[in-house]
């Protein structure tokens, strides 16, 4: 018996587009419904938080001088400021600690009143020269301030507190965040009769900061000497950690 040869039959290219969609619709719907179904995950944000006494201060000062002429200005503040330098290195600051942060040149101005049209006038120049210093040893810090003052410093832009050393205090938070983590997504497993299988991903995350003492922009000698009266509270580290849980039905 001769069989007749096979037949090659073509589907329109529309008809071959809708079977290729149809196949791989059913193959997604037996991924999911077969035994390799994705597992459900729980995603959690762990916080924490550490406390530790300053050891150290930067405080910001310097002097401000005005004259008629830029020469006499300049000559002005920087004795001034070699003074300041002098009584600091002169109270135990090493000269590594003592660095200058700004320093300008301004011309004085004189502007007539309206309605008058007549031009500014120059009356004179100011110089302003200020140093940045780290205190590590807080119990001078008070007495310190005193004699910057007294050295010839009639401006401060700012004394900040911080921790020379943070690493211990970073690590303390960051374990605990992870550890808060922990407990929340063993909590909303529980509560959803969930069980948890492996923890797919962890994300760390640290933030420091401490106070700012802000300080007058103008500083003036008094006749009764005394050390200036400092609480420098806390230094506060912050951490969080995301945790991503696979979890499965009990």
């Amino acid at each position: 018996m001769r069989h007749s040869p096979a037949r090659i039959v073509s589907l329109p290219r529309a008809a071959a587009s809708t079977a290729a969609v149809f196949a791989a619709a059913l193959a997604a719907t037996l991924a999911v419904a077969g035994p390799a179904a994705a597992a459900a995950t729980i995603t959690v944000v762990g916080e924490a938080k550490r406390t530790a006494p300053p050891d150290m201060a930067v405080l910001t000062t310097g002097v401000v001088s005005n004259a008629k002429t830029a020469d006499d200005a300049l000559a002005a503040n920087s004795k001034a400021v070699s003074e300041v330098i002098a009584a600091l290195k002169a109270a135990g600051i090493a000269p590594n600690d003592i660095s200058t942060s700004s320093f300008s040149i301004q011309p004085q101005q004189s502007y007539p009143q309206p309605p008058s049209r007549e031009t500014p006038k120059l009356i004179g120049f100011e110089v302003r020269n200020s140093v940045r210093i780290t205190v590590r040893d807080l119990a001078k810090l008070g007495g310190l301030l005193d004699k910057v003052v007294q050295s010839g410093a009639n401006q401060a832009s700012g004394l900040s507190f911080a921790l020379a050393d943070t690493d211990r205090l970073e690590g303390e938070a960051r374990a605990a965040s992870v550890k808060d983590a922990i407990e929340q997504a063993k909590g909303v497993a529980a509560a959803a009769g969930l069980r948890l299988t492996r923890i797919m991903s962890i994300q760390p995350d640290g933030q420091s900061g401490g106070p700012i003492m802000p300080a007058p922009m103008m500083m003036k000698a008094d006749s009764a000497r005394m050390a200036v009266p400092v609480e420098a509270g806390e230094i506060e580290v912050r951490a969080r950690t995301v945790l991503v849980y696979e979890a499965e039905p009990q």
